[in-house]
């Protein structure tokens, strides 16, 4: 007989699924960078990346709170999502409007970790990771963070410059 799967097991799985998703969003955080026309988008795509490397740390420690090793499995959410984002980059190529799209795209996998470290928090909780619950809770606020950053740069001057351009 099958052994039952229980939310310790869960927890592992979706744990797996954003460690490989964080990795994956390392590679492709220079390209963006890259890709932006403006300087302070630029210095948010880098700074994110920095802030990326500690949370993979961070998940890191999670694993070894569950005495597991540290091993991502493919996540298909965080590839559809990285390939719109180079779709993107190819179709806007030195258009007014790739900074916005690039935020865009930036903004829908920070919603991707925002929800899974979510769980994955309260998750940690109810197992009584109270440890791995505070990593997954600092993670988590450094995503939305990073969510409130790019709504902030968004308003202020990227979607106003591609908008002027496009009516001028």
């Amino acid at each position: 007989m099958a052994k039952t799967k229980t939310l310790e097991d869960l927890f592992h799985d979706t744990l797996k699924d954003i460690y490989y998703a964080e990795r994956r969003i390392l590679k492709a955080l220079p390209k963006m960078k890259r890709a932006a026309r403006s300087e302070d988008l630029k210095a948010a795509f880098e700074k994110h990346q920095e802030e990326t490397e500690g949370q993979v740390e961070r998940l890191r420690q999670v694993f070894e709170i569950l005495g597991k090793s540290a091993r991502g499995k493919t996540c298909e959410a965080i590839e559809g999502l990285i390939s719109e984002g180079e779709e993107i980059i190819e179709e806007f190529k030195d258009a007014p409007a790739l900074d916005a799209g690039l935020i865009s795209a930036a903004q829908a996998v920070e919603h991707y970790e925002i929800a899974r470290y979510g769980t994955l928090k309260r998750w940690a909780r109810e197992l009584g990771m109270k440890d791995a619950a505070k990593l997954l809770d600092e993670t988590l606020r450094q995503e939305a963070k990073t969510d409130d950053d790019l709504t902030k740069l968004a308003e202020r001057t990227v979607n106003e410059a591609a908008l002027e351009t496009a009516t001028a």
